[in-house]
């Protein structure tokens, strides 16, 4: 309070001193200042200018408040506590009293500024040492942490080995009683099979006995049967073959019958026929006549060159060798046992009776 009070007695005496400066330099001159007036107007001439004269007074002011404030800053670093300058170093003797009448500038928050460092200052040191402190707890608790896993994973690692040591115990007992078990029931078994084999022999060997002793007995009775059976089917079989010749015989001579009355010769003269211009068409249907490849009923066959009045063998005109719809290929229509039949890439007209070729076209197909 007293350092306070000593500031602002010093900030008034000066602002009052330069009141009066600035009075004088305003009232009216009396004899010393006309005095000193003229010696400046002899010196610098008659006709002087006031304006220059007021910034010239202006300027001598603002020289003398800036010494004075200097005056004044050196007075607060005088007035500083004893800790501020035993930290900085000793005051010196020439400066240990301040200045009355020195005009401050320096502001009371200032003041109070720097009386509280060493209390900051404290303060901060309590709290890097309290920060600090709980780093260290917080460290100390990760490691107790981590032991404390590490604890429990070993834990769990003994009981899972003891947990599967007493499995692999239980594991290997149920085996060796498993094996005992199957041993027992091949025993068993063995001993079943060996019971039942001696029963189905002793049953087969009175089954044998009984069969044999019936053959005996009933042997001349069968045998005599067995005779007359075989004599009434021989009859019966001669019978019926008898029967079947007298109606083949039959038949045979009614189709030959038929066949004279109603047969007529084959007419080659349907070439100079143009409904029947089967090359023009073929021109025409190029791929109607590509009937693919033809298969002949033996393996081993080759193609020969067959002509008319040869007798061909029945497996080659087959339903399945012949062309049931002549006239999609411009030939003419057949009649009573005459036949188109393909053979390889010809067309054959066969007698389906006897087999005789009656008319060929080669290269017919494609």
């Amino acid at each position: 309070m007293d350092m306070t009070f000593f500031l602002r007695g010093t900030a008034l005496s000066g602002i009052a001193l330069a009141l009066a400066l600035a009075l004088s330099l305003v009232a009216p001159a009396g004899p010393a200042s006309a005095a000193s007036t003229s010696a400046a107007e002899a010196g610098r001439g008659v006709g002087a200018d006031p304006i220059a004269q007021r910034r010239a007074a202006m300027r001598q002011a603002r020289q003398q408040a800036r010494s004075e404030r200097r005056a004044a800053r050196q007075q607060v670093r005088r007035a500083r506590p004893s800790a501020v300058r035993s930290s900085r170093g000793t005051a010196r003797p020439d400066r240990a009293r301040p200045r009355l009448d020195a005009m401050p500038r320096v502001p009371q928050g200032r003041v109070e500024r720097v009386e509280g460092r060493p209390d900051r200052r404290m303060r901060q040191a309590a709290r890097r040492a309290e920060r600090v402190e709980r780093q260290a707890n917080r460290r100390a608790e990760r490691v107790e942490r981590r032991a404390g896993r590490q604890a429990d994973r070993l834990d769990w690692r003994g009981r899972d080995r003891a947990a599967q040591r007493l499995e692999r115990r239980g594991v290997r007992r149920a085996d060796r009683i498993e094996r005992r078990g199957e041993r027992n029931a091949g025993r068993i078994e063995r001993r079943a099979d060996r019971r039942i084999d001696r029963r189905a022999a002793r049953f087969d060997r009175r089954g044998n006995i009984r069969a044999e002793r019936r053959a005996q007995r009933q042997g001349r009775d069968f045998d005599n049967r067995v005779a007359r059976r075989v004599i009434r089917a021989e009859r019966r079989r001669d019978v019926r073959r008898e029967i079947r010749r007298e109606r083949r015989d039959a038949f045979r001579s009614g189709v030959r019958a038929e066949r004279r009355a109603s047969f007529r010769r084959w007419d080659r003269r349907w070439r100079n026929d143009n409904r029947f211009g089967w090359r023009n068409y073929r021109r025409a249907h190029r791929q109607h006549f590509r009937l693919g490849r033809y298969y002949a009923p033996f393996r081993a066959h080759r193609y020969s060159r067959i002509g008319i009045g040869w007798q061909l063998d029945r497996l080659f005109f087959q339903p399945r060798f012949f062309i049931n719809d002549p006239w999609a290929f411009r030939l003419p229509p057949v009649y009573g046992p005459y036949r188109w039949v393909r053979y390889y890439d010809d067309v054959l007209l066969v007698d389906v009776h006897n087999g005789q070729v009656v008319d060929v076209i080669y290269d017919f197909f494609w």
